[in-house]
């Protein structure tokens, strides 16, 4: 057959538009529009002019983009010619109305009040409660008590780096603390007899971006209720603060049993920690009432 070799020779079948008049025109488009794959089936068939044209590439030609069809065209005219007539529209009805008057620009004066403004007392506005030394909220050393408190530098303060190094792993918390807007820290422990020890923390934060004294309270309730054999009770005026006594006690060779209680509560930007050491098992009376006192002072 003539057809396939003169479709060969113009190389050029594949863009070129199909007409109806040939009847062999649509199969040698057909056969360049499909893509290598079909070329190489074609060959197979037995078209020699399908197989190696002289104006065929051997890598295959990349794939048009998808022409853009009238429909797209018609609705885009169709938004235009909405807008434009909804423009006019409202500027006609806009147009028929009375304007709106405007408010006059002067106001009636509101009369100052005389006098000034009372501060409020100490019992009232916390800030001033918690702004001022936070070492004197702490708990008082009882009398007959040896002063057992080795965080900080001994003076009650207990700085950031000094409250890291109160956990197991301070690097970490190190990070934390910072991200927590931690403020600053006050600590305080005494030692009853040889056998029983108690320790205070109060740790203040900023809170400028979020309640950090909430999840830090938070976290000793997590982890006390980890413990096993573990007893607890709320708090009185905390609303979520709690008081925990651990029965099962912690044992190492060489040393006697020791029994814990712990309490952990939170009120504005303060949290409290609190810890009760003994080699006998702790009442809930004892945290209970240093959790209680402490929690007033705040």
């Amino acid at each position: 057959m003539d057809v396939p070799e003169e479709v060969g020779e113009a190389g050029e079948a594949p863009d070129a538009p199909v007409g109806p008049v040939a009847p062999a025109a649509p199969a040698a488009t057909t056969g360049s529009a499909e893509g290598p794959g079909h070329s190489e089936g074609a060959g197979q068939s037995g078209e020699p002019g399908q197989s190696g044209g002289a104006g065929q590439s051997e890598e295959p030609a990349a794939p048009r983009p998808r022409r853009r069809g009238r429909t797209a065209l018609l609705l885009a005219a169709a938004v235009v010619l909405g807008l434009v007539g909804g423009a006019c529209g409202g500027y006609l009805v806009q147009a028929d109305r009375e304007p709106t008057k405007l408010p006059p620009l002067s106001q009636p004066v509101v009369k100052q009040a005389k006098g000034e403004a009372e501060p409020l007392s100490a019992a009232e506005d916390r800030r001033l409660r918690t702004d001022g030394d936070l070492r004197k909220l702490l708990l008082p050393r009882p009398k007959g008590t040896r002063d057992v408190v080795s965080e900080g530098g001994g003076d009650g303060w207990l700085d950031l780096a000094d409250f890291a190094e109160t956990y197991e792993e301070p690097d970490e918390v190190f990070g934390d603390l910072i991200t927590d807007e931690y403020r600053r820290g006050a600590v305080a422990g005494w030692r009853t007899g040889t056998t029983s020890s108690v320790e205070i923390h109060l740790v203040q934060f900023r809170q400028e971006q979020a309640m950090a004294a909430v999840t830090h309270a938070d976290d000793g309730h997590y982890w006390a209720e980890e413990e096993s054999n573990t007893r607890s009770w709320a708090i009185p005026g905390t609303g979520d603060g709690m008081a925990y006594v651990h029965d099962s006690p912690e044992r190492e060779a060489g040393y006697l049993p020791v029994y814990t209680a712990e309490a952990h509560a939170w009120r504005g930007d303060i949290a409290m920690d609190i810890w009760v050491y003994d080699t006998r098992p702790i009442s809930k009376e004892k945290i209970m009432d240093l959790a209680k006192r402490q929690v007033g002072r705040l």
